[in-house]
């Protein structure tokens, strides 16, 4: 059964930093672009940073660049999200999802694994 696993949220104040993991078990994904996503009460689900296979490439949201970085351990099947200067806009849960190409693209749909999510709250 493959699962990907978020921990690391929790409450922080504004300016204070994360680190989310998200553990997969039940396949490797050291082959699949891997993602994070957020979403926020009365809100759609967003992109927030992805990664490709070998960690060649990775982009991220406007509202998080500069702030955030995405990274991956293939050895350990682990994505990670740092989070730094964090804003309470970025209160949300926290989902990782894993791709269906190699890439990882901005666009929920492309991802056909995901995560149970993990709650971030940031307070002013």
């Amino acid at each position: 059964q493959v699962q990907l696993v978020e921990s690391g949220g929790g409450l922080v104040q504004a300016g204070g930093s994360l680190r989310l993991s998200c553990a997969a078990s039940g396949r490797t994904f050291s082959n699949s672009g891997m993602g994070w996503f957020r979403q926020a009460p009365g809100k759609e689900r967003e992109f927030v940073a992805r990664i490709s296979w070998r960690a060649g490439s990775t982009s991220y949201a406007d509202s998080v660049k500069g702030r955030f970085l995405i990274s991956r351990d293939d050895a350990k099947n682990t994505v990670y999200l740092q989070m730094n200067s964090l804003k309470p806009e970025d209160t949300a849960v926290y989902y990782c999802a894993a791709d269906r190409t190699d890439w990882g693209t901005i666009d929920p749909a492309s991802y056909i694994y995901w995560g149970q999510g993990t709650q971030v709250t940031v307070s002013s």
